[in-house]
């Protein structure tokens, strides 16, 4: 299968998800860097952004991945951080987070994935949720795989532990209805994969016959 690199800033990102493609047959180069983002608060077109400045820098197709995160009651701006979550020092700063929301009731939260890949010609995207609620404290060890320091504090939809709390079973196997915009885009890139080869296959096929 041909190569991909995924371009990010983040280690645990890769890690994260290097394990996915490796089960799929799809091999994946890491490019460490960290790419500008665009002052929006709309993860697509951060993403797409971002995909745009990783094709012009490697000539080669690449993909990102941004993760959002909202806080439905976050006090006087409901939704907060949002795509803001890198920008706004949350997931560096969670006991500031827990403190702002000490006395909040409503706790609940959830993260917003998208994952763009650019050939140089076309951009795919694909996005996955997790929902939860947010801790009243952190919970749990910061491990290698983890995306940010909001896993010590996120809970996902019908658990009791935060993400950090979970071992590698646990968070592959959680029954939280989420879905994953790395396993989307994983299922979409080995049939783009396979089609280009069976049509490769028809070519030749045609080629001798006739």
């Amino acid at each position: 299968m041909e190569k991909i690199t995924y371009v990010t800033g983040n280690y645990g990102k890769y890690i994260s998800v290097k394990e996915k493609f490796e089960q799929a047959g799809i091999e994946i180069d890491y490019f460490k860097y960290d790419l500008k983002e665009p002052n929006i608060n709309d993860i697509k077109l951060i993403s797409k952004e971002k995909a745009r400045q990783a094709y012009q820098i490697l000539n080669t197709p690449v993909f990102v991945a941004d993760s959002g995160f909202y806080i439905e009651a976050y006090p006087d701006h409901p939704g907060y951080p949002g795509a803001f979550v890198k920008r706004s020092g949350i997931s560096s700063n969670i006991e500031e987070l827990l403190e702002v929301m000490r006395q909040v009731e409503n706790r609940n939260c959830y993260f917003l994935d998208c994952l763009t890949f650019y050939d140089g010609k076309d951009y795919f995207q694909f996005l996955g949720v997790s929902k939860g609620t947010l801790s009243h404290e952190i919970k749990g060890e910061q491990n290698k795989k983890a995306k940010s320091r909001l896993w010590l504090v996120f809970i996902p939809l019908n658990c009791s532990k935060t993400l950090a709390e979970m071992s590698d079973e646990e968070r592959n196997n959680r029954p939280d209805y989420r879905t994953s915009a790395t396993d989307e885009f994983i299922k979409w890139y080995k049939k783009m994969l396979d089609d280009k080869h069976d049509e490769t296959g028809k070519k030749l096929v045609k080629k001798v016959l006739f």
